[in-house]
């Protein structure tokens, strides 16, 4: 089955909008969601990225290069091999239709 891990920096916009868009698109894929900036996360309430996420994932999508960057600083880079670069900037808000435009031409499933 397939696993796959959204990673942005709080888990706020984009990671969680792309977990909660693509789940209703594909009930079959397990989809989650987390953030690299532990403070962000510990203060907004969402998901900090943990070594289980990275672990049970088939494919890791982070919406930054430093996002990839950051992984590799905590976790080692041990899972390039799963990561994709989405190159998306933080400038969309939750739920944003610009967002979700951008994330159905970067992604298919």
């Amino acid at each position: 089955m397939k696993n796959i891990l959204f990673i942005c920096s709080a888990n706020k916009d984009r990671s969680k909008t792309a977990e909660d868009y693509f789940s209703v698109l594909y009930p079959d894929i397990v989809f989650d969601s987390a953030g690299t900036n532990k403070n962000t996360c510990n203060k907004l309430g969402t998901n900090y990225i943990s070594e289980a996420q990275l672990n049970s994932a088939t494919h890791i999508y982070v919406m930054e290069t430093k996002h990839q960057t950051a992984i590799k600083k905590v976790f080692g880079a041990g899972y390039y091999n799963k990561i994709t670069v989405l190159d998306i900037k933080d400038i969309y808000r939750y739920n944003d239709k610009s967002l979700i435009a951008v994330l159905k031409t970067k992604i298919s499933f």
